[in-house]
């Protein structure tokens, strides 16, 4: 009996040791991802739009002023907090878009600052594809409508789209909060946006959203936690995202590079870096 109690003992204090570095490892941050190798050209502009509800048209006063830089695409780079499992890894990140219609996540989960598994997301011409440690899904319908929801909800980090696309438009609420109607497929799906009310930028969009290709839709909240100057313009530079049922965010984002504008056409459809 002695025996076995003294190797119950040994077995918990290896489990304890491993559970300890695993929770050192999870908090060692990775080396940042190089910056994209491009720069940012910002030579059209738009004036803004007469006829916005008066919040957006606050907001756009305030990160930008009377002339909207046009954005064609995005290339956002930085360092990230990702909950998978009820695990919480530090992560760094690369999204490309082609503005309003397509992008590409690549993703680096890491322990102990090195790469633990690679992920890469795709949303091109309205299908999804999603490789995943766990396996691929495909042009799921449900999937589809995810994506295409994300797509527009990163794209708070280039603003201007929601004025440059024709097939984007603003519906007034009130003083504070706006409806943000994007396309989707042959119809149109739409974010509830909330404006600080006293400095006048965005804080979250909020969309029904499904979250897997099985379950029902969700509500799913995009926040823009903080700004920082990025090319002339005031943008969001940390972004978190929470499924309404988990109550606090399974993403953090935090945006350390961006580049407006760079030709990504192959970027876009490509592997990781």
């Amino acid at each position: 009996m002695k025996r076995i109690g003294k190797m119950i003992a040994i077995l918990v204090l290896v489990l304890l040791a491993l559970a300890l570095a695993g929770w050192i490892g999870l908090k060692v941050t990775p080396d940042p991802l190089p910056a994209y190798p491009a720069n940012t050209t910002l030579d059209r502009t738009i004036p803004l739009p007469e006829d916005l509800p008066a919040p957006v048209a606050r907001f756009y006063r305030t990160i930008a002023g009377e002339s909207i830089p046009v954005i064609d695409s995005a290339v956002m780079t930085g360092p990230a907090r990702l909950r998978f499992g009820g695990i919480t890894f530090p992560s760094r990140y690369r999204f490309i878009h082609e503005a309003g219609r397509n992008y590409r996540h690549y993703i680096e989960l890491t322990i102990f600052g090195q790469v633990l598994t690679k992920v890469n997301e795709f949303y091109l011409d309205g299908s999804s594809r999603l490789e995943l440690p766990f396996g691929t899904v495909e042009n799921e319908p449900k999937v589809n409508q995810a994506a295409n929801l994300g797509l527009w909800g990163e794209s708070m980090v280039l603003p201007s789209i929601f004025l440059t696309d024709p097939r984007v438009r603003w519906e007034a609420i009130d003083d504070a909060t706006a409806r943000l109607v994007v396309p989707f497929e042959d119809g149109e799906d739409s974010f509830t946006v909330h404006f600080d009310p006293h400095i006048g930028l965005l804080t979250t969009m909020e969309a029904m959203r499904y979250k897997d290709k099985d379950g029902e839709k969700i509500r799913w909240i995009c926040e823009a936690r903080e700004w920082g100057s990025f090319h002339g313009m005031t943008l969001p530079r940390v972004l978190a995202a929470t499924w309404e049922d988990e109550g606090t965010p399974w993403a953090i984002y935090t945006v350390d590079d961006l580049v407006f504008n760079a030709d990504v056409s192959e970027a876009i459809r490509r592997h990781g870096l």
